[in-house]
């Protein structure tokens, strides 16, 4: 097994907890929120323009709050703290359901229709 990098920080499922807790919060700050809206607005659910436009904000918000607990403030950090939480989703069902709620905040929902059935006429 590799040793990692000595700037990378060791969270505890605990932790990890916390943080992504921290993150989730982070969304719902009113400037935060307002800065997500105008970037899903210009983006139009364009996946294309979701990737430049919303992902880069989204980056920005978790990047203020996890620099707090040891991950650089880079792209790299934010990366290297959504492997922790994928990591730790397997073996902690709260850690699994905060991080599904983070992507729910992060991607838009996928308007696909009802599998079997027809999309009722208005």
């Amino acid at each position: 097994m590799a040793s990692a990098p000595a700037q990378q920080p060791t969270l505890t499922v605990e932790q990890t907890r916390v943080v992504l807790s921290e993150v989730i919060q982070a969304f719902s700050v009113p400037e935060n929120a307002a800065r997500m809206d105008e970037a899903r607005e210009s983006a139009c659910n364009d996946m294309g323009k979701m990737l430049q436009l919303v992902l880069p904000v989204a980056t920005q918000i978790q990047q203020e709050v996890i620099k707090a607990y040891g991950f650089n403030n880079e792209g790299e950090g934010v990366l290297k703290f959504a492997r922790l939480v994928k990591m730790y989703e397997t073996q902690d069902p709260e850690i699994a359901a905060m991080s599904a709620k983070l992507k729910s905040l992060l991607l838009p929902p996928l308007s696909t229709p009802p599998i079997g059935g027809a999309i009722p006429a208005s």
